[in-house]
């Protein structure tokens, strides 16, 4: 399989990991079963479209800031997902950031397992 091709699987896989874990553990956060496999779509092309614009912007106006980029970005993907009707919802402030840190750690931790996993197939190869 293509590396990239991989790479976008398991992107998906590690955003679908982050929503699903933060739907489950975050009271109030909710991802609607038809709407999953969209929101999780949406939610990695908007994250990967919106981390460097963040990255620039808070690299220039706010340097402190630069360790929650990811968090930021994830943030904001969740919000520009929520405007699609039937996607995800909150029903408070404190809610949509417990959800992106959910989902920020998740996505992160699935992406590095994953990524562990086949370095160890690729090594196991030779």
């Amino acid at each position: 399989m293509p590396r990239f091709l991989l790479r976008v699987l398991v992107t998906l896989a590690s955003a679908a990991i982050g929503l699903g874990v933060a739907a489950l553990l975050v009271d109030g956060f909710q991802v609607k079963i038809g709407a999953f496999i969209f929101a999780v779509i949406t939610l990695t092309v908007v994250q990967a479209l919106l981390a460097p614009l963040i990255t620039r912007v808070v690299g220039t106006h706010a340097p402190a800031l630069e360790g929650g980029v990811g968090i930021l970005s994830t943030l904001a993907a969740l919000l520009v997902v929520s405007l699609v009707p039937g996607g995800v919802t909150a029903n408070r402030i404190s809610t949509w950031l417990f959800a992106a840190i959910i989902v920020w750690f998740f996505t992160g931790a699935s992406a590095a397992l994953f990524a562990h996993l086949q370095r160890r197939r690729e090594v196991g190869k030779d």
